[in-house]
């Protein structure tokens, strides 16, 4: 089991929806209204709330699951606190970093240009469920060895004394921690008009990388129904929490799309 979460970011702000349609004229007309609210009396009520979720799929974690707690990088150092007082610190398994570009902003400091996802397995004595991606090789190297699988020669004591490459393929380079993922373009098919919607490539990264065919995926910040559509398609079961009602019409309606049926896995607003 996968549990991924990509909660409020503590904006302060009360987030919209945008919605565009053409009138008869074939003007473009743009409305947005309420999606949800990211206001909070203060940092300690927010991690408060973050943490009584994260308590509750501790629990729900199968030995082998993991949680993933996507976040900004302006409260992921309170958040991994958070997360060692609720999973241990030994159950804390990678930090992801997801590097996008973006509209640079004026500011008189480096761009922000990433999320950090932060992993955390239920249990680190049992073998986690995951699944090696990989990405390609870099071009010195394919420039020095090909193509091929490279194969370490060791001496009698056992050290790497030289490299070579067999006729096989390699796969590529093991996936590692820091992701290039653009961003969602304003004109993409997949974009619903919810806020903060995630692209589908970051979410079947982590559901390939973090689950088996059949394997439940959990989402209690479903949002626009990004990691349900993707779980969908990779053949995941899904299960999908939110408390906003324009959150689970969007969601609604993209499952719909997508041939499944909202009505008969009819998703309640929480709270």
């Amino acid at each position: 089991m996968l549990a991924y979460l990509d909660p409020p970011f503590f904006t302060g702000r009360l987030h919209e929806k945008l919605t565009r349609r053409r009138d008869a004229s074939g003007k473009v007309l743009r409305a947005r209204s309420p999606a949800f609210d990211d206001r909070w009396l203060d940092l300690p009520s927010y991690l408060e709330s973050l943490r009584d979720r994260l308590s509750i799929l501790r629990d729900l974690l199968c030995r082998e699951g993991c949680v993933v707690v996507h976040v900004d990088p302006r409260t992921s150092h309170y958040v991994k606190v958070l997360c060692d007082e609720v999973f241990g610190e030994n159950a804390f398994a990678s930090e992801i970093v997801w590097r996008y570009r973006r509209w640079p902003s004026k500011t008189p400091n480096f761009q922000r240009m990433h999320d950090v996802l932060l992993r955390y397995v239920k249990d680190p004595d049992a073998t986690p469920r995951f699944v090696q991606l990989f990405e390609p090789l870099a071009a010195s190297t394919r420039s020095t060895w090909g193509s091929g699988r490279q194969r370490a020669i060791v001496g009698d004591d056992g050290r790497r004394t030289r490299s070579s490459t067999t006729e096989e393929p390699s796969p590529g380079a093991p996936l590692g921690d820091v992701w290039d993922i653009g961003i969602i373009a304003p004109v993409a098919r997949e974009r619903t008009g919810y806020p903060t919607q995630k692209p589908e490539a970051l979410l079947e990264r982590l559901i390939l990388a973090c689950t088996h065919p059949r394997d439940l995926v959990l989402d209690p910040y479903a949002g626009s129904a990004t990691t349900l559509a993707v779980a969908a398609r990779l053949g995941r079961r899904a299960l999908g929490i939110d408390e906003s009602p324009v959150a689970i019409q969007v969601g609604e309606n993209r499952l719909r799309a997508l041939g499944h049926d909202p009505m008969r896995d009819r998703c309640i607003p929480a709270g």
